[in-house]
């Protein structure tokens, strides 16, 4: 898997040290999507500032993108969309109120908005809240 993981941060532009890839990994690993303390705990082998460093720079080559979960913190996910994140490749999230869990919808869409001219989309967050289907039995 590193050589998978190699060649996706080297495709985005990003020199595979061995932070960033076991960050990309984890992330890469889960299921949902993570947040820095989430991953802090995962990988108890890194300080909170290397991968706090680590996810910065990935944000910024667009290898990642972050989204609230619902109650403002941020949680971070791979970009599976094979160049660089636009609202275009983002899918809705949805926030379970009673577990806190974060789930992707990859097939629920986030519609690209239509901006005024001189406004540009970096990022789009679409969270639904409410129980998921665990909870809701």
């Amino acid at each position: 898997m590193n050589k998978e993981i190699e060649d996706f941060l080297e495709h985005a532009g990003i020199k595979p040290t061995a932070n960033r890839i076991i960050v990309t990994k984890a992330l890469m690993g889960s299921d949902a999507p993570l947040s820095l303390t989430e991953l802090e705990t995962r990988l108890q082998t890194l300080e909170k500032s290397s991968v706090f460093r680590v996810l910065s720079q990935l944000l910024a080559h667009g290898a990642i993108h972050a989204i609230e979960d619902g109650r403002g913190i941020a949680k971070y996910e791979i970009c599976h969309a094979g160049d660089a994140c636009t609202p275009s490749h983002f899918h809705a999230h949805f926030y379970c109120e009673r577990c806190q869990r974060t789930f992707c919808l990859d097939d629920v869409k986030v519609a690209e908005p239509e901006l005024p001219a001189g406004f540009t989309a970096h990022s789009v967050n679409y969270m639904i809240k409410g129980i998921c289907h665990d909870c809701e039995q």
